[in-house]
């Protein structure tokens, strides 16, 4: 249960940083509640996550998550760059991630 609360919380961590861009610098009144509410949650959650998970991998995984899903909603639904080495460079975080839960202990 722990690491789909930490999963859930990466995918807040994602939901607020596409918040934030569409907040337009927090000019914008209903992104900018949603980009707040989907801050606090994805904390709240990391912090619930490491109650029985280790600091370091909670929070390197909560991070990764929300920095590779971000990099991807970016090129799926933003027009951002899908090249290669962008793609590689995402890939290798995805890589890391499963790595450490891989080799977590218990």
């Amino acid at each position: 249960m722990t690491w789909i609360i930490l999963i859930i919380a990466g995918i807040m961590e994602i939901v607020w940083a596409v918040g934030m861009k569409h907040s337009d610098g927090f000019t914008k009144l209903l992104p900018s509640v949603w980009t707040i509410l989907a801050m606090a949650i994805s904390v709240w959650l990391l912090s619930v996550a490491m109650k029985s998970l280790p600091l370091g991998l909670a929070y390197a995984v909560w991070t990764g998550i929300g920095a590779a899903g971000t990099a991807v909603v970016g090129m799926l639904f933003l027009g951002e760059p899908r090249e290669f080495s962008r793609i590689l460079c995402i890939m290798l975080i995805v890589a890391g991630i499963v790595g450490l839960k891989l080799f977590a202990r218990p």
